[in-house]
């Protein structure tokens, strides 16, 4: 089999947590112009209808579906949801993520208990149904997991940076959730993996980036930030039968800070 062909995803289906914007976005870029059926979950309904439009732009069809994924009871019925517009689903990018900077000793409880529910518990909830309802049934699927380079080494010691002992752990979580669970699902044909991105502009950056300043650039082995196609080629692997045989790793797509 060809290259084009292993990584050739049409009439396949994938959902996108947290895909209205940032690094979901671009994953959903690469999901559909690989050929899939993509739905996107968000929690503001304007932000997932400018998104929808943005991929119609290249010839991508998405489906909106509003979520608040900190809340758990609400995950189950927009699984369902999503099943009945475009099919069961074949692919399943966990990517909402929400952080809080504090240092520990002045992080409140609700931020913790925030930051926990979304990057833990609605991805566990996610994956949950969707093994139930999709995957483990038809024994195949591809679940990727976004994870952070603050999941594989602990904080910054740069003054600069406020604390993220909350978003730091959930990421590491995160990874051996991943681990985990590719064990556990391997016999039945489905890769779990985890793409841990390095410091890539977007909102949820914004202000670390502004603090750093040229610093951001110049800590990096490649001398830039992460752009708006660096994770699309190692997504296409990962949700494609070229990867059909990667499975419980955990890849860093951060510039070479890891390798620091």
């Amino acid at each position: 089999m060809g290259v084009k062909q292993l990584l050739d995803i049409s009439g396949r289906s994938a959902l996108v947590t947290g895909g209205s914007r940032g690094l979901g976005l671009q994953i959903a870029e690469a999901l559909g112009e690989l050929g899939a059926r993509v739905a996107l979950v968000a929690r503001k309904n304007d932000e997932l209808d400018a998104a929808v439009v943005h991929l119609a732009t290249q010839n991508i069809e998405a489906v909106p579906l509003v979520c608040d994924l900190s809340d758990a009871l609400a995950i189950p019925p927009m699984v369902e949801r999503a099943e009945r517009i475009v099919g069961p689903i074949d692919i399943l990018v966990n990517n909402a993520g929400a952080t809080w900077g504090a240092a520990t000793v002045d992080l409140p409880l609700p931020a913790w208990q925030k930051v926990i529910a979304v990057n833990l518990t609605a991805m566990f909830v996610v994956t949950q149904e969707v093994g139930r309802r999709s995957m483990l049934p038809r024994r195949e699927g591809k679940v990727i997991n976004v994870a952070s380079v603050r999941g594989l080494k602990g904080g910054s010691d740069d003054d600069r940076r406020p604390a993220t002992l909350a978003y730091d752990t959930s990421k590491g979580g995160v990874v051996n959730f991943t681990r985990s669970l590719a064990v556990e699902w391997g016999r039945h044909n489905i890769n779990v993996n985890a793409i841990a991105p390095g410091l890539f502009s977007t909102r949820m950056t914004r202000g670390i980036l502004e603090i750093m300043g040229d610093d951001a650039v110049k800590r990096r082995p490649l001398r830039r930030l992460g752009g708006p196609e660096d994770l699309k080629g190692i997504v296409a692997v990962l949700a494609s039968d070229a990867g059909g045989f990667i499975t419980g790793q955990i890849i860093a797509v951060d510039g070479g800070v890891t390798a620091m």
